[in-house]
């Protein structure tokens, strides 16, 4: 039924306006905004994958991770990060270094949030 469809993720925010700002200009990804101001968001990503962010005056942060950043360094783009403000996310029971990285259990891997508390992260390929 749905083999050949595109099928697109989404996620809420509480404010688009703060989001686009994150993503376009810390993130560095290209966004478009529909609706104008406070309108919804779509994110492009690489390999022609579109990702829906809308507003939700009622957001409640998703508690599990929305969006992996697969990236060849897990090291330098948690550096990139935190040199642009993003604080990496800490999770009691992990074994997270000083960085906020997580290796040796599983592939290797840092969170972060997003303005509206979203998680999300870079994965080593």
């Amino acid at each position: 039924m749905f083999r050949d469809t595109k099928a697109f993720s989404g996620f809420s925010v509480d404010d688009t306006d703060r989001a686009r700002e994150f993503y376009e200009h810390t993130l560095g990804l290209r966004v478009s905004q529909t609706g104008g101001a406070g309108g919804l968001l779509t994110l492009h990503l690489a390999g022609d994958r579109d990702v829906l962010v809308y507003p939700k005056p009622d957001h409640v942060p998703a508690t599990f991770t929305v969006l992996n950043f697969p990236v060849d360094d897990v090291d330098r783009a948690v550096d990139e990060l935190t040199a642009k403000g993003v604080r990496l996310a800490r999770y009691p029971g992990l074994p997270q270094d000083d960085k906020g990285v997580m290796r040796g259990n599983g592939p290797t891997i840092a969170w972060f949030t997003d303005p509206a508390g979203n998680i999300m992260s870079v994965i080593e390929q």
